[in-house]
C-alpha cells in the first residue's frame, strides 16, 4: 500500500477512536433497539436501493465505453465485468485498488494502458464534477427549513459551485493550451523544488491525455449525461436505504436534500477508503451525520449507515468474487500488478519523450 494511503489511514482510524470516545461519554447506544431498527426496515425499499446501485454499473460502462471509442469501440456489456470487478476490489482492499478497472480495461480489449489510465482520470473527474454540482444544487435550491444550519450549508453551496466552475475552467485552459500549460507550471514548481516541478508536470501531461478522450462537445455531451443518470440513481438509492428504515420517523421522512446531505459526508469518508477498516469508519461518520444534521437517534442512525454501507458498497462484492473466478482474476494479484503499472507509467511520463 502506498505510503500517503498508510497516512490517510491512520488519520481516519484517529478520527474514528476520537469520535468513538466523544460519543460514548453523550450517548447511550442500546443493541436491542438497532436489531429492531434493522428487523422493521421496509426491505422492498432496500432491494429497490440495491437495483440502483447494480444498474449505476452499467453505466460506469457506457461512458467508459464513450471515453474510449477514439481508440476502439467496444460494446458496453463487455465492460460491465471490469467496473463489477475493480469496485469488489476497492471494497475489499481499499483505495489502492483504484488503478484496477483501467488496468483489467486495458487487458482486455487490448488498447494501450496509458490510454485507460486517460480514461479513469476523466471518469474522476466527471465524478466529482456531477457530484459537486448535484450537492450544490440540492443545497441552493432546498425550500426554507429543509437544511439543517441553513446559512452555514448556503454558504458551502455557493463555494463549492464557485471551485467547481473554476476547475471547469482550468480544465478548459489546459485543453486549449495543451503541454505550453504543463511546461509553465513545472517550471514555476520547479523553482521551489525540480522534483516537484517534475512530479506536476507528469500528473498535467497525464490530465492532458485524459481530456484527449473528449474531442467534441457531443463527447462532453454524452459523457455528461450518463454521468448525471448514474448520479442521480445513486442518490435514489440512498434516498430509498433511508426511507426503508419506517421505525424512525427523522429517517422514514427525509427528504431529498437531506438524502443529498449524506451523499456528501459519505463521499468525502470513502476518499480514505481502506480495507475492513474504512467499514467501520465509513459507518461512524455517516452515523454521526445522521445524529448530529437529522436528528436521527444513534441506533436508527448507525443502523442506516450500515445498511448504506451495504447496498451502496459491499453489495457488488459477491457478484464481483463470482464474476473474478469466471474470468479467472485474483484480486490481490491484479490490484499488485496494476498498481506497478501505474507507477510505471508515471515515471515514464515524467521523464518525457525519448529520442528514437
Amino acid at each position: 500500500m502506498k505510503k500517503r494511503q498508510w497516512v490517510g489511514g491512520i488519520l481516519a482510524l484517529a478520527a474514528l477512536v476520537a469520535l468513538f470516545v466523544w460519543g460514548r461519554a453523550r450517548f447511550h447506544f442500546d443493541f436491542q433497539i438497532f436489531a429492531a431498527q434493522v428487523a422493521l426496515a421496509d426491505w422492498s425499499k432496500i432491494a429497490i436501493a440495491a437495483a440502483c446501485i447494480y444498474s449505476a454499473y452499467v453505466f460506469r460502462a457506457a461512458r467508459w465505453s464513450l471515453l474510449m471509442r477514439h481508440n476502439k469501440r467496444v460494446g458496453i456489456f463487455s465492460l460491465v465485468g471490469t467496473q463489477v470487478i475493480g469496485f469488489t476490489a476497492v471494497a475489499l482492499i481499499g483505495r489502492v485498488a483504484d488503478p484496477v478497472r483501467p488496468y483489467l480495461v486495458a487487458k482486455k480489449t487490448g488498447v494501450p494502458l496509458s490510454g485507460q489510465f486517460a480514461v479513469y482520470i476523466v471518469e474522476r473527474l466527471f465524478d466529482f464534477g456531477t457530484m459537486a454540482l448535484i450537492i450544490c444544487s440540492g443545497i441552493l435550491l432546498a425550500p426554507v427549513g429543509q437544511l439543517p444550519h441553513p446559512e452555514i450549508l448556503r454558504k458551502a453551496g455557493y463555494g463549492g459551485l464557485a471551485i467547481t466552475l473554476a476547475g471547469v475552467l482550468f480544465l478548459v485552459v489546459l485543453r486549449l493550451t495543451g503541454g505550453v500549460a504543463a511546461a509553465i507550471l513545472e517550471g514555476g514548481f520547479g523553482v521551489v523544488s525540480k522534483k516537484l516541478g517534475a512530479a506536476v508536470g507528469s500528473k498535467v501531461r497525464a490530465f492532458l491525455s485524459g481530456l484527449d478522450t473528449i474531442r467534441s462537445l457531443a463527447d462532453f455531451g454524452i459523457a455528461a449525461t450518463l454521468s448525471l443518470a448514474m448520479w442521480t440513481i445513486i442518490t435514489l438509492a440512498y434516498l430509498y436505504v433511508m426511507r426503508a428504515f419506517t421505525a424512525s420517523p427523522q429517517l422514514a421522512g427525509t427528504t431529498l436534500v437531506n438524502c443529498i446531505l449524506l451523499l456528501a459526508v459519505s463521499g468525502g469518508v470513502s476518499v480514505l477508503q481502506l480495507p475492513v477498516l474504512g467499514w467501520f469508519s465509513q459507518i461512524a461518520f455517516v452515523a454521526a451525520a445522521l445524529s448530529g444534521f437529522f436528528y436521527a437517534a444513534p441506533e436508527a442512525a448507525t443502523a442506516c449507515a450500515a445498511m448504506l454501507l451495504v447496498v451502496t458498497f459491499l453489495s457488488i462484492v459477491p457478484v464481483g468474487l463470482i464474476w473474478a473466478h469466471f474470468e479467472h482474476v485474483s484480486l490481490r494479484k491484479v490490484t499488485t500488478e496494476s498498481e506497478h503499472a501505474e507507477e510505471d507509467l508515471e515515471a515514464s511520463v515524467a521523464a518525457g519523450p525519448t529520442a528514437p
